[in-house]
């Protein structure tokens, strides 16, 4: 059963804007203890790789189990020495694409052609960031958050690639954790 717009505007601010208020805890959470902004340059990493799993799924709703993918390589990375979370995800990233091209995902234009290039973009950059001082490193994923805060909001306002939920999910934390990041490099 599907619910009308008003039993929708009914409901407390916090249920119905829940993703944005899940964007906020998880921004807090990754920008914890944060001492430059290659810290969290695989969060660059991972907001790409959701786009990229959904689209080579076809399936609009996979991008919340990526998420918990991307979630699971973050922590390990951040826990685990000499663990790559960014290469994990572009690895997995690789057979997703592979699985995409065969079961026809090359159409429309928008979906993993143009998906699969922004995270080899957003990827380069995170990859150039942990290896970079503190004020590149930091300029470079505040500027890849930035940058894919605007994906989301456009991918949220066209209903394409992602559920709605997690565009504005990532909008939310994309954004604040970008401006934690300058906070923290210029700060």
């Amino acid at each position: 059963m599907v619910d009308t717009v008003e039993q929708v505007e009914r409901r407390p601010w916090v249920l119905r804007r829940w993703p944005a208020v899940a964007g906020v805890a998880m921004a807090a959470f990754a920008a914890w203890g944060m001492e430059s902004g290659a810290d969290v340059a695989p969060i660059v990493t991972a907001s790409a790789f959701l786009y990229l799993g959904a689209a080579a799924l076809q399936r609009r709703t996979a991008a919340w189990p990526m998420f918990a993918v991307s979630f699971v390589a973050v922590g390990l990375g951040s826990n685990v020495e000499g663990f790559n979370a960014t290469w994990v995800m572009l690895a997995f990233a690789a057979v997703l694409a592979v699985y995409g091209v065969i079961r026809g995902a090359l159409r429309p234009p928008w979906g993993l052609p143009l998906q699969a290039a922004a995270l080899i973009v957003l990827a380069a950059a995170a990859l150039i960031a942990v290896d970079a001082n503190q004020t590149v490193a930091g300029v470079l994923v505040a500027a890849g958050l930035l940058i894919h805060a605007g994906w989301d909001t456009y991918h949220h306002r066209t209903h394409r690639v992602v559920a709605q939920s997690m565009s504005e999910f990532c909008a939310v934390l994309d954004t604040l954790l970008a401006l934690a990041v300058l906070v923290v490099t210029f700060g």
